[in-house]
């Protein structure tokens, strides 16, 4: 049988990084991928978005590794030719109702390390973006875009020239815990023992970790998937800076983002599915997409949303329950040694991912 010191499990960004951060350090390590290439999944369907660490409760591991994570983020992409910008975004109070909930983010991101924020009338915001309609603004700039793909690439390369490997089409079966080390078998009945393991396979993390003979089944969360869809603009985006409304209960609201070329696309809401698999996008949810954008940008014309593509996040609560941060297990929560389980790596993961990567690497001896 085939000995390994470290062997992550899923290639997606966090994955990557998470592999990364181990064979920096001098450990051997392994990545295991199920599919043909890396960052198939959540990794590849989202916003792309470097996150300022606005939203989440303070000290969550949400909120402290997105304002890390966020740091480390930029330096990494600037150091590596990377390609990302820092376009800042405005976060849009629609109503005088909604005004309260700005100055009540305001102070949560604070509270978090964030403290960058600017409180704009609706003549200042309307100055930076003409063709925005709103009450008031909160201009966050430290708040990006980053190329997802190129990212992942440097991560991959980074592990690779620290003698890591990643292995595609390495789908695994189950696991069971002897001493000292973990027993991984594969779908195609190949046999692999490590002496740590990460599970950091997102949406398939739970499945994975149930088939984990010896882990108790109470500390493997229930899988809630909650599919976002995006729609393309058709021409020229009368945007510069990312346009995000207040937030919804199970999301951050039907945003506007720019990629780095310039291209806008909106997106995404919110729509609980019960497949991971579920990622075609229902032209017919465009016109939900038409009234929730007209809040802030009136001038939408019809006809010019294109159905993009899907992504899933991979929640650990279900609809109509409270928020849930992140939920790393260690040898400490679970009492096996070796093992780290991530769950729940939803947004801000992307932006996360760095900070993430020096967490687990501390939970591993």
């Amino acid at each position: 049988m085939d000995q390994v010191d470290c062997v992550v499990i899923g290639a997606g960004v966090v994955g990557l990084a998470v592999a990364r951060a181990l064979a920096l350090q001098g450990r051997e390590v392994m990545v295991l991928e199920a599919a043909d290439a890396i960052g198939t999944g959540t990794s590849s369907r989202n916003s792309e978005v470097i996150h300022a660490g606005i939203y989440y409760a303070e000290g969550s591991l949400k909120a402290r590794l997105c304002v890390q994570g966020k740091a480390l983020l930029y330096a990494y992409c600037a150091e590596r030719g990377i390609g990302f910008s820092r376009c800042g975004k405005l976060l849009v109070a629609t109503s005088d109702a909604q005004v309260a909930q700005l100055h009540v983010m305001m102070t949560k991101a604070a509270a978090n390390g964030v403290h960058d924020l600017v409180l704009l009338t609706r003549a200042q915001a309307r100055a930076l973006e003409p063709q925005l309609e709103c009450v008031a603004a909160v201009h966050s700039p430290s708040t990006g875009i980053v190329d997802s793909h190129a990212l992942m690439l440097a991560l991959q390369g980074d592990l690779e020239n620290a003698g890591g490997l990643v292995v595609l089409n390495s789908a695994l079966a189950h696991a069971q815990f002897a001493q000292d080390a973990i027993v991984l078998m594969a779908k195609d009945g190949t046999e692999l023992q490590a002496r740590s393991v990460v599970n950091a396979a997102g949406l398939q993390a739970q499945a994975l970790a149930s088939r984990f003979a010896g882990l108790a089944a109470e500390f493997v969360p229930p899988s809630h998937y909650a599919k976002g869809s995006y729609f393309t603009l058709a021409g020229r985006s009368p945007f510069n800076r990312l346009i995000y409304p207040v937030p919804e209960a199970a999301g951050l609201g039907v945003h506007l983002t720019l990629d780095l070329g310039g291209q806008a696309k909106f997106g995404p809401d919110v729509q609980w599915v019960d497949s991971p698999d579920d990622l075609v996008v229902d032209p017919a949810r465009g016109d939900a997409f038409y009234a929730a954008v007209r809040q802030y940008w009136p001038a939408l014309q019809d006809g010019t949303l294109i159905p993009g593509y899907a992504g899933i996040r991979p929640k650990i609560q279900g609809p109509g329950e409270p928020a849930r941060d992140f939920l790393i297990q260690g040898p400490a929560v679970h009492g096996v040694p070796g093992l780290v389980n991530l769950f729940g790596i939803e947004s801000p993961g992307l932006t996360s991912a760095l900070a993430i990567g020096e967490y687990v690497r501390r939970l591993l001896p």
